[in-house]
């Protein structure tokens, strides 16, 4: 099993997908939309990928402002998940992810990427950022879950 993490914007979707046991992302491709409005290519590609990796599930990164609200691209990106698990037949998870663009410039500006070329990988990095905010999530709620019920615990005698 992998998830597939995704950072959907108007020109370019970054991906990124899961290793088989769920702990680390890594950044597969970009995928450059030819017109915001068409989406037909953009789904395919990203259908193409989901199957060549053996993804049961998307990560779908949220734009909510900073204040918590939703703003026109918060519809989009709705509007994208639907069109999504239509497409793919996988569930899509809306994750949170204010502040991983700015994230993943830094850690390029960090690794001493010059400005003119992180624009080239920004979405890339930014869906790696939401994959793996994800993944840390989901072991974390497993590791509460074993903590919280001590009876599920297997201990070996």
């Amino acid at each position: 099993m992998r998830i597939m993490g995704l950072d959907f914007g108007s020109k370019t979707v970054g991906v990124a997908v899961s290793d088989e046991l769920l702990i680390t992302a890594q950044g597969i491709e970009i995928v450059r939309r030819k017109a915001p409005a068409k989406l037909r290519q953009t789904l395919a590609r990203i259908a193409e990928l989901a199957e060549a990796y053996g993804v049961n599930e998307i990560v779908l990164g949220y734009p909510k402002n900073m204040n918590n609200t939703e703003g026109e691209r918060c519809e989009r990106t709705k509007e994208f998940k639907e069109l999504l698990e239509r497409r793919t037949g996988l569930p899509v998870v809306l994750w949170d992810e204010r502040l991983s663009t700015a994230a993943a410039d830094r850690s390029m500006m960090e690794m001493g990427i010059r400005r003119e070329n992180r624009r080239e990988y920004v979405d890339e990095i930014a869906a790696i950022f939401i994959l793996q905010g994800y993944l840390d999530y989901r072991a974390g709620r497993a590791e509460r879950a074993k903590i919280s019920r001590p009876d599920m615990l297997h201990i070996q005698e």
